[in-house]
């Protein structure tokens, strides 16, 4: 599905940054299919991955220590009162709102819970060109201790409307995003196997063909399986991650439901 803009409070473009980038780019060209194209100078190193020669995600030089992760980035249709928004709420600036070269303007922000998001005002770059195809961003979700807490904040601050399937909190309970009654990315409660250490997160997901040709081909990559595959209402998915650790969803949706 080829996208042209989104909407205030839809998520709209996913990039990772990691120590060894040139490593990432064979990786994901060899899983995805991507045409991973370099940025100008000035972008410091960042890169445009490019399927049917529409941009998908990015890829760029880790900024912080640690593991490599996937970031999230919401639109929104203006970056300083979005970022007011989530300190009159309870959450943290990370990273305050800049300009990145006309492209658009960006800002890194947490929630009190210590899940960390990105926002994106469009400029020339109005986020991900294609989404719900095999090789591009479809999903993404809010992983966090506080299900109670984070509705109340994620609505305060984007107007996101939340449906919720099952008991808040529970490990069965899913919630929905929405926005003008679409569903935009969804919430579910930390499980009790992931390690205490790790603290709320938004997990990114990728459309692909196969899910299980997909994950063998992950760990032929070097990349590992986290677990899955296994069959959900939407699909069939499976968490992986690359061979520097950065953690991934692939799914492969049911006919039908996507679009």
């Amino acid at each position: 599905m080829e996208m042209k803009s989104y909407e205030h409070g839809v998520p709209s473009w996913v990039d990772l940054g990691t120590a060894d980038a040139a490593k990432a780019v064979e990786f994901y060209r060899a899983l995805f299919g991507w045409d991973v194209q370099e940025g100008p100078a000035e972008a410091g190193g960042y890169r445009m991955a490019m399927l049917k020669d529409k941009p998908v995600a990015g890829l760029g030089p880790q900024q912080n220590p640690g593991t490599p992760y996937w970031s999230t980035y919401i639109n929104v249709d203006d970056a300083e009162a979005l970022a007011a928004r989530v300190t009159d709420n309870g959450g943290r600036i990370l990273l305050a709102p800049m300009d990145v070269m006309g492209f658009g303007r960006m800002a890194v922000l947490g929630d009190p819970q210590g899940a960390v998001f990105s926002i994106w005002q469009a400029g020339t770059h109005a986020g991900a060109g294609l989404v719900n195809e095999p090789g591009a961003f479809s999903w993404c979700e809010l992983v966090t201790t506080d299900v109670v807490a984070a509705t109340a904040f994620y609505s305060a601050v984007f107007g996101w409307e939340a449906e919720t399937h099952g008991e808040p909190g529970s490990p069965g309970g899913y919630t929905e995003w929405k926005v003008g009654g679409r569903s935009v990315a969804g919430m579910m409660a930390k499980p009790p196997n992931l390690p205490a250490a790790i603290p709320p997160f938004w997990a990114v997901y990728f459309s692909v063909a196969d899910t299980d040709a997909a994950v063998a081909r992950v760990t032929d990559l070097g990349g590992s399986l986290m677990m899955g595959p296994r069959d959900i209402e939407p699909g069939r998915f499976a968490v992986v991650a690359d061979p520097a650790g950065a953690v991934f969803n692939v799914i492969a949706v049911q006919a039908g439901l996507t679009g």
